[in-house]
């Protein structure tokens, strides 16, 4: 099967769950930034949790597949289109996503998966390095993406628990544990409120309005690792928090650490939408590690009858 990409939106790529073991190269991890709504729309359609998809920024494409086909569209959602549960859609049908009416990042989900060549072992698509996902670029009008060919028969009226879902909103409360510099800002991460900025893109969420200021230093600090979910702090004291094409070192100040069930909420801020950031333990952060993961192993396994081969 064959999509047709009759518009592209505002930045829509190819992504799957990242190319992991490449990062002592300099090579991030990329992926979907939002890996949960990636992770629930393979699922729903009998994927591989890991398959590929397009990820969609802000406005989504316009799409056409050239065979019938069961899609899913899940974390941002969109007017008119079904949220986070499969659907049909036809042969010569198009699927408009448009304006996401909440969220930044949704995810189309097609069964069979979306099927460019790997590079380094993935699908996804890191634009900055021309890498990946079609020709390492974003989605053009004209494109024609490849897919599997996995025919589903759907048991039909239902849908997913929304209880499952990560606390997506437009004013959210984002854990995350103490960073190795977290002491030099006095504890003010926790106590401010920012606001996500325009200039944010898939290597960091820039956030502005309260300003951290080092406590008593001025020196160089020597570069360090960072990942997916590291808060750094650059001289201007507006944090950024990295995400999937993040670099893998850095030389800014690391004042927390987002937890990986949080990142999510990350993914789908929109320019103009509230933070605050709860530090907790370390220790809690791997027991909500250790129930989501459980989460969507019973979700797994309750899908096993209603998404089967025909």
């Amino acid at each position: 099967m064959e999509i047709t990409i009759h518009r592209a939106g505002m930045l829509s790529t190819v992504q799957d769950l990242g190319r992991r073991g490449h990062r002592a190269a300099g090579v991030p991890l990329s992926g979907a930034m939002d890996r949960f709504a990636l992770r629930v729309g393979n699922l729903l359609v009998g994927n591989e949790q890991g398959a590929a998809a397009i990820e969609t920024t802000l406005m989504g494409p316009e799409v056409e597949f050239s065979a019938d086909a069961v899609v899913a569209v899940t974390g941002a959602t969109f007017d008119g289109v079904p949220a986070w549960q499969p659907f049909f859609v036809r042969a010569g049908e198009r699927l408009r996503l448009g304006n996401p009416v909440k969220g930044c990042r949704g995810y189309l989900v097609v069964a069979g998966g979306i099927q460019v060549p790997p590079a380094l072992g993935s699908r996804s698509t890191f634009v900055r390095a021309g890498l990946g996902g079609l020709e390492g670029r974003a989605l053009r009008e004209g494109d024609h993406l490849p897919a599997g060919e996995s025919p589903r028969r759907l048991a039909p009226h239902w849908r997913i628990d929304e209880r499952i879902l990560p606390r997506y909103a437009a004013a959210a409360t984002v854990r995350v544990v103490r960073g190795p510099q977290a002491d030099e800002f006095g504890g003010r991460l926790a106590k401010s409120e920012f606001r996500v900025l325009p200039q944010s893109d898939r290597m960091g969420v820039r956030l502005g309005g309260s300003r951290l200021l080092r406590i008593g230093r001025a020196d160089e600090m020597v570069s360090a690792a960072v990942a997916p979910g590291t808060v750094q702090v650059p001289p201007d004291g507006l944090p950024i928090v990295l995400m999937a094409d993040a670099q893998t070192i850095g030389g800014y100040p690391q004042a927390a650490n987002v937890i990986g069930v949080d990142l999510p909420i990350i993914a789908q801020a929109r320019p103009g939408d509230r933070l605050r950031f709860e530090e907790i333990p370390l220790t809690e952060a791997q027991q909500l590690f250790l129930a989501r993961e459980r989460v969507l192993a019973m979700l797994q396994q309750g899908l096993k009858e209603k998404v089967v081969a025909e």
